[in-house]
């Protein structure tokens, strides 16, 4: 009788989780070299370019009867459809945000994001939420809603990336398929529209016609998509769901730092206000899921 494995850390599982956030974290950088490329032509080459490396896990791996059963399954393929949907939605805001100078709305975005899934767990899955667990998604209102007082406006591109993101997350759990299988359904549930899209922009003679470093950053798009997701999905089996949620402030962390140090965007007053608010509250998310209540 086979008895269930424990819910421990493992060395590999870290090794998996932390490698797949740290690619993440230096993903801005990539992204602000594409800035002279259309948003639309870069989640293409995403697209397009991770289905050899996903595809090529899956055969390593022996993992692909169950993508070809889902591709027989409609109901399957319809929820593929939605998480493929999701995540096109979060890669574009995500590539527009850096190209045009908002990665620190990006990184608030994912800051924002673990708070916006427990609220998420709480309204439709009825999960009880602790009084910590209110009081942090409560801090994390209050920072979006100093920055919407002091820019007039709703900080479009971090709540679109939190929502878009925390949809496809809740989505994604509902889909009854590996995580690895279910990344590259959806990349082939988009490449026909990819392809479309690339030999529309060939025939206005747009693809493959820039200089050699952004060609081959174009080529690299599979392996900068996929490795990075594939590498988190495996490393999510190993590892508490405490280490997980820790684990996840590496790669916003390290985009705050890239948009301040390095792209020199302005970090003004509201900012320094807000940002400290969600920092505040994923500590006390972080302490109560530490505590388990």
């Amino acid at each position: 009788m086979n008895t269930p494995k424990p819910n421990l850390d493992t060395p590999r599982g870290f090794a998996f989780a932390l490698a797949a956030y740290l690619l993440w974290g230096f993903l801005p950088l990539y992204m602000k070299a594409l800035s002279h490329v259309p948003v639309a032509e870069v989640i293409a080459h995403r697209v397009v370019w991770s289905v050899p490396v996903a595809g090529a896990v899956l055969v390593w791996l022996g993992r692909t009867a169950e993508l070809r059963a889902a591709l027989r399954t409609p109901r399957m393929l319809g929820m593929g459809a939605v998480t493929a949907a999701l995540i096109t939605v979060n890669w574009g805001i995500y590539v527009w945000a850096i190209q045009s100078g908002h990665a620190l709305e990006a990184a608030l975005g994912y800051y924002i994001n673990p708070l916006f899934s427990v609220f998420l767990g709480a309204v439709l899955l009825k999960e009880r939420l602790s009084v910590a667990q209110w009081a942090a998604i409560g801090l994390a209102v209050l920072a979006v809603l100093v920055l919407t007082v002091e820019a007039g406006q709703v900080p479009v591109v971090a709540l679109g990336l939190t929502l878009s993101w925390g949809a496809y997350a809740y989505f994604k759990k509902m889909l009854p398929i590996g995580p690895n299988q279910g990344f590259m359904l959806e990349v082939l549930i988009l490449s026909p529209f990819a392809l479309g899209y690339l030999l529309w922009r060939g025939t206005e003679g747009a693809v493959f016609t820039a200089d050699a470093l952004t060609i081959t950053l174009l080529l690299a798009a599979g392996i900068v998509t996929a490795v990075p997701l594939m590498l988190y999905a495996n490393g999510a089996k190993l590892l508490k769901l405490s280490t997980i949620g820790i684990l996840q402030y590496t790669a916003p962390t390290m985009i705050f730092l890239t948009a301040v140090f390095l792209f020199d965007e302005p970090f003004g007053f509201a900012r320094a206000i807000a940002f400290p608010m969600i920092w505040a509250a994923l500590a006390i998310y972080t302490l109560a899921l530490f505590r388990g209540k």
